[in-house]
């Protein structure tokens, strides 16, 4: 049994790591298709491609796939559905015709700019919330369970 510096007590075993991930995902809307968890109307998918996609000014639709960690028919239609939102267009490699490389529209730079305010805001907020002296743990407790998670994928 542990007990940690806000008085909770739990046994650390898969049980609970399992509890207070759910209730992760559940307390910052991950769980929600519909919205992202800093308000924005598009789905958590929708906002990481834009997010990738800003921060590289282009990238091929495989190298998506590989940032994102998601399949090659998923990333296909994650893209198909940007692109009729026009956030995104779709253009072949003057080089080698099988690679397909992705770029924002205007429309889609306006979207992901708004997007990546309200991500720092609630980030920011969040942060807030956190006590001064947890918040080095915590942020090495995410990166240790992202880096576990990538193993076990």
């Amino acid at each position: 049994m542990v007990r940690t510096e806000s008085g909770a007590r739990f046994q650390v075993d898969s049980s609970a790591l399992q509890e207070q991930m759910v209730a992760l995902i559940r307390a910052f809307g991950l769980h929600r298709t519909d919205i992202t968890p800093c308000g924005q109307t598009m789905s958590v998918s929708e906002a990481h491609a834009l997010m990738e996609i800003s921060n590289a000014e282009s990238l091929s639709q495989r190298e998506l796939g590989e940032r994102l960690l998601l399949e090659k028919s998923t990333v296909s239609r994650l893209v198909g559905q940007l692109e009729e939102r026009k956030w995104l267009r779709r253009s072949r490699d003057e080089r080698d015709g099988r690679i397909v490389n992705l770029m924002l529209t205007a429309r889609g730079r306006k979207v992901s700019e708004r997007l990546g305010h309200a991500r720092r805001r609630r980030f920011e907020m969040l942060l807030d919330a956190i006590p001064d002296s947890r918040r080095a743990a915590v942020i090495d407790a995410l990166a240790t369970v992202a880096e576990a998670s990538k193993r076990v994928h």
